[in-house]
């Protein structure tokens, strides 16, 4: 899990960058939410990534296209389903290793 302190308080808090494609991740979207992070890596590797808001919850990634196809396969349940179910093995390295252990991101 990568880490991130808050601005305000100081607090360094641990996180995934799985939360960015969970309806309740970054504690339901009460937390440091980090999705924008998640969608600069994909962008920088060539991926055409789109988020958006879930209401009063997290902001959740909603695409991710390579070369024109979806990463996101339409048997997903967007939000709810592990994207460690869905995405392609590549996304999911990449992700790993841009937001390994350890690293802290700031906000």
């Amino acid at each position: 899990m990568s880490t991130v302190s808050c601005h305000t308080c100081g607090v360094c808090q641990s996180w995934s960058w799985t939360e960015a494609f969970d309806k309740f991740g970054f504690n339901d979207g009460d937390g440091i939410i980090l999705t924008h992070k998640v969608v600069a890596v994909l962008r920088d590797a060539g991926y055409d990534a789109h988020a958006e808001p879930w209401t009063i919850h997290n902001v959740v990634i909603s695409e991710v296209r390579k070369d024109g196809v979806s990463c996101i396969p339409d048997s997903a349940c967007l939000g709810y389903d592990n994207p460690r179910d869905y995405l392609p093995p590549e996304v999911i390295a990449l992700l790993d290793e841009a937001f390994s252990d350890d690293t802290e991101v700031l906000p």
